[in-house]
């Protein structure tokens, strides 16, 4: 079995908390996940600390701003960007503050450049998932920035093993052909396979750091992952239909983090459910008891944004002692 770059009985969470306090936030992240902590994001801030506006900031050369609420490849940089780069830099100081002296894996997260390229706009219109020639720019782009991004937070925290969460929501549905063109009464070209994880693993490989890929929209197609070197997949175990693509995919040596409680909700989560549940498939899958803490990282099926402060609390400190309680398994 590979050496993963986590500690046995992890627990993270995906990214996104509510509220628009960085310093509590990471507090939060700090306290609540100490085998696993991730830079925290807060799209509630506005644009610019949403998923696409927040990593369109670490593209090179490829300025972007908002038009008519939309982002957009720019001539220049401007004000928009610059309130970007002003939030990343924040959340960054506060992490830098927080994680001072942290010695284990860190993670942090960025978009994935297929969500990118369904997400932007180019100059004369559309998406530019429209363009081939655009979305290897993106990617080219997006790999530079990513890894200066992951230099930046290993000068940051120097005794950190940086671990990049790439999150691609729409990657199934830019699989699949069905990313909506602006009028809504067609569809993007449909990408196959090959393609897809040639532009993932050259974000992986450039960016000079482990990766997992986070998707929380159904239909995620495991071989992509695989062929893009990814170490591990974050994903809704409500969402899994076929398991035999998980077994063969856990068999390869993939690290999974199981989202395994619900990231809305107003009742607190039970630890004991979450590790069940985790367990249970485990068993189901046939694999030995002694690979699960080592493989399985737990999390929620996605991120906290719109979970009311109290729950998403709960929810860390729920998979936190699930992770603790697969370990004992």
């Amino acid at each position: 079995m590979p050496d993963f770059p986590w500690p046995a009985g992890s627990a993270t969470g995906i990214g996104s908390l509510p509220g628009t306090d960085i310093a509590e936030a990471q507090r939060i992240v700090m306290g609540e996940l100490p085998g696993l902590p991730h830079l925290a994001e807060l799209p509630g801030r506005g644009p610019g600390a949403d998923m696409i506006g927040r990593t369109a900031g670490f593209l090179v050369e490829m300025p972007v701003q908002l038009y008519a609420g939309r982002w957009q490849i720019a001539s220049r940089p401007g004000r928009d960007m610059r309130h970007t780069a002003d939030l990343l830099e924040r959340d960054l100081d506060q992490l830098t503050e927080q994680a001072d002296g942290f010695t284990g894996t860190l993670k942090i997260q960025a978009a994935g450049p297929w969500t990118l390229a369904a997400s932007l706009d180019l100059p004369i219109g559309g998406r530019m998932l429209r363009d081939p020639g655009a979305v290897r720019d993106l990617t080219d782009s997006l790999a530079e920035g990513l890894r200066r991004h992951v230099a930046d937070v290993r000068k940051r925290v120097p005794g950190a093993t940086v671990l990049l969460q790439l999150d691609e929501p729409s990657l199934p549905a830019v699989l699949a052909g069905r990313v909506p063109t602006e009028s809504g009464l067609s569809a993007y070209r449909k990408v196959d396979g090959p393609d897809a994880s040639t532009r993932l693993r050259t974000v992986v490989e450039q960016a000079d750091a482990p990766a997992v890929l986070h998707c929380c929209a159904p239909g995620l197609p495991l071989q992509v992952v695989r062929d893009a070197l990814f170490r591990g997949v974050a994903l809704d175990l409500s969402l899994l239909e076929d398991l035999d693509p998980l077994g063969e995919a856990i068999e390869a040596g993939l690290g999974i983090f199981a989202g395994a409680v619900a990231s809305t909700g107003t009742s607190r989560p039970s630890s004991r459910t979450i590790a069940e549940r985790v367990t249970g498939l485990w068993r189901k899958l046939g694999f030995p008891a002694a690979r699960l803490p080592e493989q399985v990282v737990i999390s929620p099926a996605c991120g906290l944004a719109g979970a009311t402060p109290k729950y998403a609390r709960a929810v860390l400190e729920a998979v936190t002692e699930a992770g603790r309680r697969i370990s004992e398994v």
